[in-house]
C-alpha cells in the first residue's frame, strides 16, 4: 500500500523543524547505508545520535500519534526515531530495497521494517527534482509532496529518490514494524477501518459487526510487540 497522508505536521511544528534544520551541520548520509545501498547514494544527513536529531525527531512522533490516517494505514507497533536528510542539486538515491532489520539506537532493541516513510519539509516549488519513485506489482509511482505531508509505502518495495537539479530537498524518513507484518492484511484493514469511518450510521447493527470484524482480524493477524 502506497498512501499519502496529508497535514502531518501543523504549521508552527513545520515552521520549527524548518528553521533548526536550516541552520543544522548536515553529514555524510551514507553513514547509515547498507551494504547495497551505500554504493547508490548521496545525500547529506543529521547525525542521528545528535541532540538535534532527536529533538525533532520527537516533534515529528508526536505529530505522527496525532494522524489517525497513519495510525490506521501503520498500525505501528514500533516507529524507529525518525532521521533527516538532505539532496542538494546532483544530489540522488539510486535503486534499493531498505535493510530488513535495523537496531534501534541508544537500545538493544531491533525493529523489523515493514513500512517506510518519508515526510517532506521542503515545499516542491523549492527544489527541481527529487521525486520519490517507488516501484511495487502495480507499476511505478512518484511523490513529491508539500511540505508537512507525509508518503506510506511498503518497505520492500524498490524505490529510489531522483536527482535533484535546483534548490533543496529536506525531509524526514524513518520505518514502522507494523502490528501486521503483511502488506495485503494491512491494505485490507486499513480499507475496512475508513469504511466504517464513512459509514452514514456508525450506530447501526452493520456497523456493529464491521467494527467486531475489524478488531477481530486485527487480534487474528496482529503481532503486538
Amino acid at each position: 500500500m502506497l498512501l499519502h497522508v496529508p497535514k502531518v505536521l501543523t504549521a508552527d511544528e513545520l515552521a520549527t523543524l524548518r528553521a533548526r534544520l536550516a541552520s543544522a551541520q548536515w553529514g555524510d548520509g551514507r553513514v547509515t547505508a547498507g551494504h547495497q545501498s551505500v554504493r547508490v547514494k548521496e545525500n547529506l544527513q543529521l547525525s542521528e545520535t545528535g541532540a538535534e536529531a532527536r529533538e525533532l525527531g520527537a516533534l515529528v512522533l508526536k505529530a505522527l500519534e496525532r494522524s489517525a490516517l497513519f495510525m490506521s494505514a501503520a498500525l505501528p507497533a514500533l516507529v524507529y526515531p525518525p532521521l533527516f536528510n538532505k539532496y542538494e542539486a546532483g544530489m540522488n538515491f539510486g535503486a534499493h530495497v531498505d535493510n530488513a532489520i535495523r537496531m534501534v539506537p541508544g537500545t538493544q532493541r531491533r525493529l523489523r521494517t515493514d513500512v517506510s516513510a518519508t515526510l517532506f519539509l521542503s515545499e516542491p516549488t523549492e527544489y527541481d527534482g527529487g521525486e520519490l519513485i517507488v516501484q511495487d506489482t502495480y507499476g511505478t509511482h512518484s511523490a513529491k509532496l508539500p511540505a508537512g505531508d507525509l508518503i506510506l509505502y511498503p518497505a520492500t518495495s524498490l524505490h529510489r529518490v531522483a536527482p535533484v537539479t535546483r534548490g533543496a530537498r529536506v525531509a524526514s524518513f524513518f520505518w514502522i514494524q507494523s502490528m501486521v507484518k503483511d502488506d495485503a492484511e494491512r491494505q485490507m484493514l486499513f480499507d475496512l477501518d475508513r469504511s466504517i469511518i464513512e459509514m452514514a450510521a456508525p450506530d447501526s447493527p452493520a456497523a456493529l459487526r464491521l467494527t467486531a470484524l475489524y478488531h477481530n482480524l486485527v487480534r487474528k493477524w496482529g503481532e503486538p510487540t
